[in-house]
């Protein structure tokens, strides 16, 4: 009878464990639907067959088919993908350099400055940078005669200014957390440095890396303001097309662009995910 009784004693607070928890997961479902609603019509509006993207008319692809006879989006769509790929490469290097120097060599002289300056594009206005940069182009281009103009090469150099701090700063987490006792043994056994980080510490820095990497492109893929300065005639990147566009009223063909860069997106995760996910004998 005693135990009869306190299995029944124990459904209450079972019920009432779910019940307190079901807030939590309202909350959850309306977070998801806040972040993930919008780009679920997006990719529903960019099958519509009306050139209004607010008014449903009909299921139709005919966008798809416009947006590749479009060849200045597609020109703006392919200068973006190559200044966020050049960006992210490069900023995964300085950024990866930035980070062993703050972890690897401790207390150095100027090392408060580094910090400061690496930092501070993390917290300083696009704006800001933007304006900064476009004096200096300024200047060098009156004084050293580089670069010629404003285009690729600016928005790039610009994209990768703030870029790397935020590769710094993940390569940075990774490397303070790794245990450093397989590059010991490494050494001990004769290995030289640059072997041993060749071998041992990029590999097991390779998800912080691939994560900046991934950052640094969405970065600057995404990025308006800083490039709107830094850029010059012929010289549109896609999000400042995309801007300009809103003022004469939004195409259809924007929805079907950014249907497809949602889906090479979720494509490049999934990837990703699967080549960085470990067998399941190898964990721990």
């Amino acid at each position: 009878m005693r135990e009869t009784a306190s299995g029944l004693g124990s459904r209450p607070g079972g019920g009432s464990a779910i019940g307190r928890r079901w807030p939590l997961f309202t909350v959850l479902a309306f977070g998801y639907a806040f972040l993930y609603v919008p780009v679920l019509l997006l990719i529903l509006y960019s099958f519509n067959e009306s050139r209004l993207v607010t008014v449903w008319a009909g299921f139709s692809t005919k966008w798809y088919g416009e947006l590749l006879r479009n060849q200045q989006l597609l020109d703006a769509a392919w200068l973006s993908v190559r200044i966020a790929a050049v960006n992210a490469s490069i900023a995964v290097v300085l950024g990866t350099l930035a980070a062993n120097a703050l972890v690897r060599h401790g207390r150095f002289r100027g090392r408060t400055g580094f910090e400061l300056l690496l930092t501070a594009p993390l917290v300083m206005p696009d704006v800001i940078i933007g304006l900064s940069l476009l004096l200096l182009f300024v200047a060098m281009q009156q004084v050293l005669g580089w670069p010629p103009g404003r285009g690729f090469t600016t928005i790039t150099i610009a994209h990768i200014t703030f870029s790397m701090a935020y590769v710094a700063v993940i390569v940075r987490a990774r490397l303070a957390r790794m245990e450093r006792s397989l590059e010991e043994a490494a050494m001990d056994l004769g290995a030289r440095p640059l072997r041993v980080y060749l071998s041992i510490t990029l590999p097991l820095i390779a998800p912080a890396l691939l994560a900046g990497w991934l950052l640094a492109f969405t970065l600057s893929l995404d990025d308006l303001v800083i490039a709107s300065f830094v850029s010059g005639p012929g010289a549109t990147t896609l999000p400042m097309l995309i801007y300009a566009s809103v003022r004469m009223g939004v195409s259809p063909q924007i929805n079907a662009l950014a249907t497809i860069i949602v889906a090479l997106v979720t494509l490049a995760v999934v990837i990703a995910g699967l080549t960085m996910r470990r067998p399941k004998g190898e964990r721990t």
